[in-house]
């Protein structure tokens, strides 16, 4: 699974650095019942919500090419946590 994810995160960061979104990170857990895929981005001042939803939108497309996984999940796109 680690490299479909690594190869997903590539693709996403070729993609997205158009728009200098940067894809901090991409993981697959369980969580309870219900798997989640987490995408997690980032932009140079940080990422802002329009942003978030247009990178979505692209994010979606090309997750579902990829074809990561036979089970089903929760996608979330968020933005990297600033501390």
């Amino acid at each position: 699974m680690q490299e479909k994810l690594t190869k997903l995160k590539n693709e996403l960061q070729k993609v997205l650095e158009s728009n200098n979104i940067i894809v901090d990170d991409v993981t697959y857990e369980k969580k309870g019942k219900y798997n989640f895929l987490t995408i997690t981005l980032d932009k140079i001042g940080g990422i802002d919500l329009e942003a978030i939803v247009d990178a979505t939108k692209v994010v979606d497309k090309i997750v579902d090419k990829a074809n990561i996984t036979n089970d089903s999940y929760i996608m979330d796109v968020v933005s990297k946590e600033r501390g």
